[in-house]
């Protein structure tokens, strides 16, 4: 059965955009507010860690406490 580009398209729409948000149960949009959100919260973690390799009495357990906030977040997020 040979597909039309238009299926094709879809099908790599599909692939690209909404199966891996459909597989952990969220919408495209749901999906790119969670990963948004984690993104800027690991950026405040690497902003910490540099700042506590410049000077390491600042910072001391910021990165690290926000990683295993991250970690939890992830791991319970089935249960959500």
């Amino acid at each position: 059965m040979k597909t039309t580009t238009h299926e094709s398209n879809r099908s790599t729409f599909q692939r690209v955009f909404l199966d891996h948000p459909a597989s952990v149960d969220e919408s495209y949009a749901e999906h790119m507010r969670f990963a948004l959100g984690f993104s800027g919260t690991l950026f405040v973690a690497a902003f910490a860690a540099l700042l506590h390799a410049l000077i390491p009495a600042c910072c001391e357990t910021t990165a690290s406490r926000i990683i295993r906030r991250l970690h939890a977040r992830i791991e319970n997020r089935d249960a959500q």
